[in-house]
C-alpha cells in the first residue's frame, strides 16, 4: 500500500530537501507550508513560497495561527491521500535580523502565531487522528543553526522559534510511550547539509518500529553514528 505522507513547515532548504526525498518514495504526497506574512525588509529576508505544485506534491492551504485551520488541513490531507500514515513536521524558521527597537510588533506576533502556536494546533489534530487509528508515525525534524557571529546582526526571533520546537519535540518524545502511535525526532547540526540529513531521516523512517518510539535521531559530524 502506498504510504500517505504529509509534510508541514515553512519554505526552506530543509523542507525542499525533505520533499525531494519524499518524491523518491511515493507517487504523491501532501504539503502545507507556513505562509510568509512578515512585512517590509523582514519579508525580503525569507524564502518565498512557491505557488506551483509539481506532479507529486499536493499543496494545501494552512493558517497556522488558527486551530480550526489545523483541523481543516488534516481533513483535507486525509481526503487527498486517503489516509495519513506519516506526518513530517519540519522546523527551519526564517531569520529576523534587526535591532530590538526596529522590530515591528506585528512581525513578532506573526512569528509567535505561525512558528510556535501553529505547531501546537497541528500536533493536536495529528495526534487525534493517529490515536483513533492506533497507528501512524509523527516525525519532527529541525536544523540546529549555529549561533551568529559577534559582527552579525542578531536574529531576534528565529532562534526562539527553533528553541520552542526543540523543547516541544523533547516533550512529545518523552510522552511517546503512552501513545498508540510512534513519535520520533530528528536534529541536524550540519549547516548546508540538508540533502544528506533528509536521506538520513528517511533511512531511519524506513526502519522505524516500536523500539524507535520516543527516540531522537541526531545527524551531524559529531553525532552521525548515534
Amino acid at each position: 500500500m502506498t504510504r500517505g505522507i504529509f509534510i508541514a513547515g515553512n519554505e526552506s532548504a530543509l523542507s525542499r530537501a525533505i520533499e525531494a526525498e519524499t518524491e523518491k518514495r511515493v507517487e504523491r504526497f501532501a504539503a502545507a507550508l507556513i505562509p510568509n506574512r512578515l512585512t517590509g525588509a523582514l519579508a525580503a529576508n525569507t524564502v518565498k513560497i512557491s505557488a506551483n505544485a509539481n506532479e507529486k506534491r499536493m499543496c494545501l492551504d494552512w493558517n497556522p495561527s488558527s486551530p480550526i485551520s489545523a483541523r481543516t488541513l488534516i481533513l483535507a490531507a486525509e481526503n487527498r491521500l486517503d489516509r495519513i500514515d506519516e506526518a513530517i513536521l519540519v522546523c527551519s524558521p526564517p531569520s529576523v535580523r534587526c535591532g530590538a527597537a526596529d522590530l515591528p510588533l506585528a512581525d513578532a506576533e506573526i512569528l509567535v502565531n505561525d512558528h510556535i502556536k501553529g505547531w501546537y494546533f497541528l500536533v493536536k489534530e495529528l495526534a487525534a487522528v493517529f490515536s483513533s487509528r492506533k497507528s501512524g508515525i509523527l516525525s519532527l525534524a529541525y536544523h540546529d543553526v549555529p549561533a551568529a557571529k559577534k559582527d552579525d546582526t542578531a536574529d531576534l526571533l528565529g532562534p526562539s522559534a527553533l528553541a520552542f520546537f526543540r523543547a516541544f519535540t523533547q516533550g512529545l518524545l518523552a510522552a511517546a510511550h503512552n501513545e498508540p502511535y510512534i513519535t520520533v525526532g530528528f536534529s541536524c547540526s550540519d549547516a548546508g547539509n540538508e540533502e544528506a540529513f533528509s536521506s538520513f531521516v528517511f533511512k531511519s523512517l524506513d526502519e522505524v518500529n516500536r523500539r524507535s518510539n520516543g527516540k531522537l535521531h541526531r545527524f551531524g559530524k559529531l553525532n552521525f553514528f548515534k
